[in-house]
């Protein structure tokens, strides 16, 4: 008898799912309110971060803790309402940044990035959009002379982690990225990084690689998820559907159809923003770039020259706040000739947890539900391989890494 599944979420890390599901044999149905790829998949900077191996409240995040709360930074933005009404959550994330715990955090989470380009160049290939990749690395940049010894610091704790990067000067920074401005006296080239000219697009792509596979692919809204006699139920906008399994891949809205269940799983959200602006003539990026003091990303897109702020400690449903997106539009076009900004700012919610890990796994209590959300700021770059681990585990085989540091059951009773 042929094994049932519904995926619930279609950005990167629920199609990713899918995909390997259908992979085993296993029918696979994947709902979703929107097209996929059209939520947060859609607004990053579209980075595969095979360097990105620490985790956003480390260490170093106490003695920056003064300069965010005037909300004067770039990096983040602070809202006291939610921080009045979600205590909890905040005190326990500045708890997991102690230092005790950094080591096994940086391990789980090169585990997941080390061959995020591997996984996606297969996936993109198999897709038909392998011309959406490069592999021209990711360049970080800083605007003053202390950011030599920055980048030095970032190369020799890389290198530690088998990681290859090179210190850029001046002329070095000028020499591969001739259409920037030179106000970057120093900066730091990572190959090993790639990048997307359209996230939301490749995320497409794979849902379209899944339909062409057979997958069913329902654009409705969950409203409910209880158990039946098959396994599962999902009760949609348009109706139901029933699978001996369930994989809960709604990103920042996961909690909400967990919380009927009885589950909490300390989920929450880091807003963040984007912008398009048409570049002027002769000015051209050739990888994504990094303005460390800028706290943004410019990223060279389909669309344009795509723009991302610092992340926002906002309500996941308040309403907008631009400061941190008009910063970093100023200070990209001190960094590269920029014209006219092209259609409207996005806005987009990362799904967090307390320890900057996400939760892959079947959930406690609950046989047949798994659990794959809460990848944070490297959700597009780490999909492929969480749906490996969600499958694999779903199928009695040995997971691709060691999926311990990501159970559900650390936050989960």
């Amino acid at each position: 008898m042929t094994r049932t599944a519904l995926v619930l979420g279609a950005g990167m890390i629920g199609v990713s799912c899918a995909l390997a599901l259908q992979k085993r044999g296993i029918t696979v149905t994947l709902i979703d309110r929107r097209e996929p790829g059209r939520e947060t998949s859609y607004g990053n900077a579209g980075v595969l971060a095979a360097s990105s191996i620490v985790p956003l409240n480390n260490p170093a995040l106490y003695g920056k803790i003064a300069g965010y709360l005037g909300n004067r930074h770039p990096a983040l933005n602070l809202s006291w309402r939610r921080a009045l009404t979600q205590p909890g959550w905040l005190l326990r994330f500045l708890w997991e940044a102690r230092p005790s715990q950094a080591r096994a955090r940086i391990a789980a989470l090169q585990s997941l990035t080390a061959d995020t380009v591997t996984h996606h160049r297969a996936l993109m290939e198999q897709a038909g959009v392998l011309h959406r990749l490069r592999d021209t690395g990711t360049l970080k940049l800083w605007r003053t002379q202390a950011g030599h010894d920055a980048a030095r610091a970032e190369h020799d704790f890389l290198k530690s982690h088998g990681i290859d990067s090179q210190i850029l000067d001046r002329q070095g920074i000028s020499g591969i990225e001739p259409g920037l401005n030179p106000i970057f006296p120093a900066g730091l080239l990572i190959p090993c990084v790639g990048s997307v000219d359209s996230p939301g697009a490749v995320t497409a792509a794979y849902a379209a690689l899944f339909a062409e596979r057979g997958g069913r692919i329902e654009q409705a809204a969950v409203t409910r998820l209880s158990r039946a006699a098959a396994g599962w139920r999902a009760e949609t906008s348009t109706g139901g559907s029933e699978a001996e399994i369930a994989v809960v891949a709604l990103g920042p809205w996961s909690g909400d159809l967990l919380k009927p269940l009885g589950i909490d799983p300390w989920l929450n959200v880091e807003r963040g923003y984007h912008r398009h602006l048409a570049p002027q003539a002769g000015a051209r990026l050739s990888r994504t770039i990094y303005d460390v003091d800028g706290a943004y990303y410019m990223a060279p897109m389909e669309q344009g020259i795509r723009i991302t702020s610092g992340v926002d400690l906002s309500l996941r449903d308040a309403p907008d706040v631009h400061r941190q997106i008009d910063a970093a539009t100023a200070a990209a076009r001190e960094a590269l000739p920029l014209g006219e900004v092209i259609g409207e700012t996005w806005r987009g919610a990362r799904p967090t947890l307390p320890d900057s890990l996400p939760m892959i796994g079947e959930a406690p209590r609950h046989p047949g539900l798994w659990l794959a959300f809460g990848n944070q700021h490297i959700g597009f770059s780490t999909g492929p391989i969480t749906g490996e681990i969600i499958a694999a585990m779903v199928c009695g085989e040995k997971p691709p890494i060691d999926p311990a540091p990501f159970r559900p059951g650390r936050y989960i009773r």
